[in-house]
């Protein structure tokens, strides 16, 4: 009897381990629903789409290593001004984390951030995806673009 017990127990155990291991091994996506969004890259030409509101851009200068890592200047021009506006940086090639980086308001709707892209131990080279977001919540309807750039390794 003892015996059957035990056994019943240390299969159920096995099943919940089964089922609540696979959900903690999956990638969070926060409720996000994949939408295939053509891509600009940042470090091209700017990156420009207009709305209702008005047309937006967005750009991103490398402006050189200064010991953490390649350090970029995004800058954002709006024309409209978002509540809490941040850039939150996810990993486009391999999922990394997200990082929030706040914009800070400059002149005639410019937004503008300096960072430096965690830095990738598997690879030398990283492609990083930057969402604009109003609080927490994403600007979906205002940017029909993937803004991404591929950062460089050390």
């Amino acid at each position: 009897m003892l015996r059957a017990i035990l056994i019943s127990g240390f299969v159920l155990g096995l099943a919940i381990v089964a089922v609540l291991g696979v959900r903690w091994l999956q990638t969070p996506d926060n409720g996000a629903v994949a939408v295939a969004l053509p891509a600009c890259d940042l470090l091209g030409p700017t990156c420009e789409w207009e709305t209702g509101s008005g047309v937006w851009n967005a750009s991103l200068q490398n402006i050189g290593d200064k010991g953490q890592g390649t350090e970029y200047q995004l800058t954002v021009s709006a024309p409209v001004a978002p509540e809490r506006f941040i850039a939150v940086l996810r990993g486009e090639s391999m999922y990394m984390g997200e990082y929030p980086v706040p914009l800070r308001r400059g002149d005639n709707g410019q937004y503008s951030a300096q960072f430096v892209a965690p830095l990738c131990t598997t690879g030398t080279e990283m492609v990083w995806r930057v969402d604009l977001q109003s609080g927490q919540q994403p600007l979906l309807e205002s940017v029909p673009l993937k803004l991404i750039f591929q950062s460089e390794g050390h």
